[in-house]
């Protein structure tokens, strides 16, 4: 029974210590619980329904990597599981800057401005100006 509380709680440890191991820990347990939830979303105007789309592995692959950021987030609240957590959630993260690195830059945007001056010179706005509604005019 002892080694079991050393596991959870070591003796002489301050609540203040524990509360300010715990607190990093729980926010990304949080976030990852957020931001993969959001991957089971099937609506096709989704943000992340088009990412995936744009990967090309299908729709599939976007639901294993909410499940993969869920299971990863909550594996990480138990001292025996949480290798395996981060573990996961490494996965996913390695896997995101692959992604962003040889697929959404491969379409040619890889700053703010090239993005702008193509909107601009596609369809004659600003993108700010666009979403506020000031279109130019077709004459």
């Amino acid at each position: 029974m002892s080694e079991l509380r050393f596991l959870a709680e070591p003796e002489g440890r301050h609540r203040l210590d524990i509360f300010t191991a715990w607190l990093p820990r729980l926010g990304i347990v949080l976030a990852f619980l957020f931001i993969g939830s959001t991957k089971f979303n099937d609506d096709p105007y989704g943000e992340w329904f088009k990412i995936f789309e744009q990967i090309g592995l299908g729709q599939w692959f976007r639901h294993f990597t909410g499940a993969m950021q869920v299971a990863g987030a909550l594996l990480l609240l138990t001292p025996w599981t949480r290798t395996i957590g981060a573990a996961m959630l490494a996965c996913t993260m390695v896997g995101a800057m692959f992604v962003d690195v040889f697929i959404a830059h491969a379409v040619g945007y890889t700053s703010l401005f090239t993005f702008s001056h193509t909107f601009r010179r596609l369809t004659g706005s600003r993108p700010s100006e666009y979403r506020s509604g000031k279109r130019p005019t077709v004459s």
